[in-house]
């Protein structure tokens, strides 16, 4: 036994049965070398982990068309305005009517806030209700500043200034940033660390070994600090937009498919470790078996995101770039990095169950093991194929009705992040007091001749309170406009000042009654673009409903669009791999019921368990990439087996084979990246959380229900008609193949 696993290199053979070694020199050399290499990449990009908040952005805005009407207006805003500063809404709020002395306390806390670092001059007076219960005060904190430490400490020190039975609320647009901001600030650490482990028990679990696990992490967090590096700097120069969202589906891309690619790649090896004394040999054998499928594999992911690309909204034509280049680097790394440490270390890295050389025992099972689950799946499978793919179709599409309970038709920006949030609270306790829209007016972009037409569109809606065109010393103040025209006097009793025109253009805005993330804020703002054009005014629409309006819209027409681009694509690519029409055709349609199946169920789940009020238009548009993209992975890893297996065996028999082979990394592979997918729910964002599960159970539907029963029963029910129209599918009944073509590739 001692002999089979005697370290080849002190032996004098220089040839294997598989062909010729090269020089030890260069065998010690080129892995070390490219070790030494990932080693420098992961040493300088480490650093980057913390610093991708310097070049990433969460502002919607950004991610707009340009064409978009709340995109132009946010342009404008700037040559109305010197100032950058976001808007915070404090509500102070009583339980009972506020006195002129809780009132002064209140103004001499106000008056303190400019000293605040970050915290802009111009906050506005106090502002009561009509039920002398609350004040509201507009707080400008400046563009520039951390605005998550400025909500923060402009909270707090209004809490302790305020007096007994006095309650604080910060909310309104900068509120809101600053909740965002919190809960991306777990992406650099909690999210890595959780994927992480869950990825290393796994491992641990399926290899029963430690050092192999993290090998393989290592191969996995390599790659996507590399990737890091690269993506920072092209958001750096402005080349790609990051935004923390991107950010986090990056990270647990690239572990889960470097971690993937690496299972399979570690499969082959152990594979040909029982065939092979020379570990370079089974090196080099592993890699010529497992390059084309985590090439293709790969290049599919790669495709279905880069038809992102297509999209109108930037958040979504960026993250199909980014999460490409990460793909890149997880398969650069499985190829290269992860056989050099393993060959180093050779079968002491599988220890303690190393492999052995075996190749009378492999050449006796034919190199399938004639038992355990995958075997016994092949062989239900071949007795009765039709039963078995039939009532998991059934299944499957019971679980896709649920489909249309989805509501992906947007929510509300206080929904965005679970958990508790002031700015959600102080926002309801906002809508009780004042007009929902305070803070987030519509703004509207027209001619100065339009000026009192637009006003009396606006004034004449009820979903609008009232209405104003800024001013020319704005920010601190705008002119009022009433059915009679401009106000003659300011708020402060002064003479108004005259409304600032640029390009013979005004800015109106309208504060709406509703919350500006509400239903009714979008309906009023949908009705007044109608209503403007309508009347024959050329006006642009902005704010941060008419942003959401549009984001929404955008989102909608991007998944019309991209989901069948991103089909025909990797129908395409499956063409091509598998010389063959129908194959191709029954993998895409059954990825396309998982999909269905993956999102009927988690539509239930959403609306029943977790009770989310709604989903975002591209959740499912997400939803679909990912799990057709990387779903399609394990399709490649199984038919690419049966092609070969099919090769040799037949077709039928190859089926059973190539189950029984790739049974079990498929499984693994699943298990892996269903678990880093779910890694994302401990970001607390609603679409982070959604498309966390989705995907998570998606994948787990695919590895065992689809992979295991529906695609093997279905191909063996067809037969070697699979195949066509390559020469594989001229086979006859009993499996053999005619003397013409058994020994020519098709």
């Amino acid at each position: 036994m001692n002999a089979r696993i005697l370290d080849p290199d002190t032996r004098p053979a220089s040839r294997s049965r598989t062909g010729i070694r090269p020089p030890r020199v260069i065998r010690v050399l080129l892995p070390a070398l490219i070790i030494l290499i990932w080693l420098v990449g992961a040493g300088v990009g480490g650093p980057y982990f913390g610093k991708v908040g310097e070049v990433s952005s969460n502002d919607q805005t950004t991610y707009l068309p340009e064409s978009a009407d709340a995109t132009r207006v946010q342009e404008a805003l700037g040559d109305f305005s010197d100032s950058d500063a976001l808007p915070a809404v404090v509500v102070v709020t009583s339980s009972t009517p506020l006195t002129d002395t809780q009132i002064d306390q209140v103004q001499e806390a106000v008056d303190t806030l400019p000293g605040i670092d970050g915290v802009a001059e111009g906050t506005s007076p106090l502002l009561p209700s009509e039920d002398g219960r609350a004040l509201e005060v507009f707080v400008p904190v400046a563009g520039d500043a951390e605005i998550g430490d400025v909500v923060s400490d402009l909270s707090q020190h209004l809490r302790d200034a305020m007096p007994a039975g006095i309650e604080v609320f910060v909310t309104g647009p900068a509120g809101f940033t600053a909740d965002l901001v919190e809960a991306f600030s777990g992406i650099d650490g909690i999210l890595l660390v959780v994927a992480l482990l869950a990825v290393l028990v796994i491992l641990i679990v399926v290899y029963r070994s430690l050092l192999l696990p993290i090998a393989v992490l290592s191969t996995s967090l390599f790659a996507l600090t590399v990737a890091l590096l690269t993506v920072w700097w092209l958001a750096k120069a402005e080349v790609l937009l990051l935004s923390g969202q991107t950010q986090g589906i990056l990270f647990i891309l690239v572990i889960g498919a470097a971690t993937d690619y690496s299972l399979l790649y570690v499969a082959r090896y152990r594979e040909e470790l029982r065939v092979q004394q020379d570990r370079w040999m089974a090196s080099m054998q592993a890699l010529r078996g497992s390059f084309e499928p985590i090439l293709a594999s790969g290049g599919t992911v790669i495709a279905g995101l880069l038809c992102l690309l297509f999209s109108d909204l930037k958040s979504n034509s960026t993250l199909g770039p980014v999460a490409s280049i990460g793909i890149v680097f997880a398969m650069l790394s499985a190829l290269t990095l992860l056989p050099a440490i393993l060959f180093i270390f050779g079968r002491a890295a599988f220890w303690p169950k190393r492999p052995v050389y075996e190749p009378e025992i492999v050449a006796a099972e034919g190199g399938v093991s004639s038992t355990g689950l995958w075997h016994r799946a092949g062989a239900l499978i071949s007795r009765r194929p039709r039963a078995v793919w039939v009532v998991t179709l059934v299944v499957l599409l019971a679980g896709a009705m649920g489909v249309t309970q989805l509501q992906a038709q947007g929510v509300a920006q206080s929904e965005l992040v679970l958990g508790s949030s002031e700015a959600r609270d102080g926002q309801q306790v906002l809508g009780e007091h004042f007009p929902g829209g305070s803070g987030s007016p519509v703004s509207v972009l027209a001619d100065l001749d339009d000026l009192q037409g637009v006003a009396d569109v606006l004034l004449d809606h009820p979903g609008i309170d009232g209405v104003s065109v800024l001013s020319e010393d704005s920010p601190a103040g705008a002119v009022p406009i009433t059915a009679d025209g401009i106000a003659a006097i300011g708020p402060q009793g002064a003479p108004a000042p005259e409304p600032a025109v640029v390009d013979a253009r005004v800015l109106i805005q309208g504060t709406l009654t509703a919350a500006a993330d509400s239903a009714d804020a979008e309906q009023t703002v949908r009705e007044l673009r109608q209503t403007l054009a309508d009347g024959g005014i050329e006006a642009l629409t902005g704010g941060i409903t008419a942003t959401a309006i549009d984001t929404n819209d955008a989102s909608i027409r991007d998944r019309t669009l991209i989901i069948p681009i991103v089909l025909m694509v990797i129908l395409i690519i499956l063409m091509l791999l598998l010389r063959s029409v129908v194959a191709p055709v029954i993998l895409i349609l059954t990825t396309v019921v998982s999909f269905g199946t993956a999102l009927g169920v988690s539509a239930l789940v959403f609306n029943h368990v977790f009770d989310f009020a709604g989903a975002d238009p591209a959740v499912p548009l997400y939803g679909f990439v990912f799990l057709v993209a990387l779903g399609i992975d394990y399709n490649i890893f199984l038919a690419t087996r049966v092609r070969e297996e099919s090769l040799r065996h037949g077709t039928r028999q190859g089926i059973v084979r190539g189950l029984s082979v790739t049974g079990g990394v498929i499984t693994s592979a699943g298990l892996v990246l269903a678990a880093t997918f779910a890694a994302l729910s401990v970001i607390p964002i609603l679409f982070l959380v959604q498309i966390a599960f989705i995907v998570a159970f998606g994948v787990l539907i695919d590895t065992f229900v689809v992979r295991a029963l529906l695609v093997p029963a279905l191909m063996y029910d067809i037969g070697p008609a699979v195949w066509w129209p390559s020469r594989l599918h001229r086979e006859s009944r009993d499996g053999s193949r005619g003397a013409a073509t058994s020994t020519a590739a098709p």
